[in-house]
């Protein structure tokens, strides 16, 4: 960090982070330029964060440490308050923060299911809200509500403002989410929705933690309080560059890739997973669930490996041609399919699968969560 003299440490002024120029996704980042100024200035300066927010009333997705954030939950559970998780509806046990109905406590849940515009038009809502309520109770979860929204289309979020209107009578609303589920964007449709003002939007932050919260103010004097996100390490996300994210996290309607595969033959998702198709009932389809910005590669088992070391990043990108070097080794995990299942990359999407006596594999990054669900469409 380069700071000022005597290395001397200054927080924000709004929400009370430790400035330093080091991260941007983490909490108090200013450009490094900032040290420069003389230490009166730096006891009266704003995060980016808190920058952004008062100049433009835009959010931005900051991460939180597993610490701060499990303090900032045990901090939410002794108010009295509406609880709004928001998960992606692409990655929805990669993204669902554990123990999140243990941490409501008494408090009602509302569980958001955000990004429904990267689901194919053709898939009924109606059909996705009750797999989803179904996957909340597997897990333990009893929400009062489970609601589908889209930060691109603002009628969602009018529904979704509708529905908290109705769950909090008069508490203060929390917004919880892992970082990268939308969260920020959905706040910025709520505050571009909700007030024109630049001022009355105000950051405070929780006991213990290093970052805070922002809060905008509701008709009966209570607050819609986002939080910061909690970074999810078994997620795909956390291994890649911000260029590789821009190529795997879908940003519009993901279109179906349906490959007729014989057994032995094998499917590379560019170079960040792989599916193996072993055994089966002959010649059968498999459906990728990916971002469109992906190319899906096909080639025979018994070529997968030589293939992949000989073209990861290269024709398999990403990872880049800079970034395989330190990529993590791909993982294999093996199933057998006994009913119509999805085979799910954290952070990635997922495979599914109609056939039953079907051995397959899926390889992933080392660390990254490869699950197996009932089949969402």
């Amino acid at each position: 960090m380069n700071q000022s003299a005597n290395d001397k440490e200054f927080y924000c002024i709004g929400c009370g982070a430790k400035l330093q120029s080091v991260e941007e996704n983490k909490a108090g980042y200013v450009p490094s330029s900032v040290f420069k100024r003389p230490s009166s200035e730096l006891q009266n300066i704003y995060c980016r964060r808190c920058f952004r927010l008062r100049h433009y009333n835009e959010v931005s997705d900051v991460e939180l440490t597993d610490d701060d954030f499990l303090r900032m939950l045990n901090d939410i559970s002794s108010k009295d308050a509406l609880i709004v998780n928001v998960v992606d509806i692409f990655d929805f046990s990669g993204t669902l923060i554990t123990g999140m109905q243990r941490f409501a406590g008494k408090n009602p849940l509302l569980i958001v299911g955000n990004k429904i515009d990267l689901v194919p038009n053709a898939v009924s809502h109606g059909k996705i809200r009750q797999w989803l309520t179904e996957r909340m109770h597997e897990v333990g979860i009893r929400p009062k509500d489970v609601v589908l929204a889209s930060a691109k289309r603002s009628e969602s979020v009018k529904q979704l403002m509708n529905v908290i209107e109705r769950e909090r009578n008069g508490r203060d609303v929390y917004i919880v989410g892992a970082t990268n589920v939308g969260k920020s964007t959905l706040i910025n449709q709520i505050i571009n929705i909700a007030t024109e003002s630049n001022d009355v939007i105000t950051t405070s932050y929780f006991p213990g933690t290093t970052l805070g919260s922002i809060e905008i103010p509701l008709d009966d004097g209570s607050n819609i309080i986002d939080t910061p996100g909690i970074i999810q390490h078994t997620n795909l996300t956390h291994f890649l560059s911000g260029r590789e994210l821009k190529q795997v996290i879908p940003r519009r309607e993901v279109k179906p890739k349906v490959y007729q595969l014989n057994d032995q033959q094998t499917i590379f998702v560019d170079g960040v997973a792989r599916f193996d198709y072993i055994s089966g009932e002959g010649k059968q389809p498999f459906v990728f669930y990916v971002s469109n910005d992906l190319q899906l590669h096909r080639t025979k088992l018994e070529n997968a490996d030589e293939f992949y070391e000989k073209q990861v990043g290269k024709i398999l990108n990403p990872p880049t041609e800079f970034t395989a070097q330190n990529f993590p080794k791909l993982k294999r995990h093996q199933f057998t399919i006994n009913e119509p299942t999805d085979i799910v990359v954290s952070g990635l999407g997922w495979v599914s699968i109609d056939h039953i006596k079907t051995k397959i594999a899926m390889w992933a990054p080392e660390g990254v969560d490869v699950y197996v669900r009932k089949t969402m469409i």
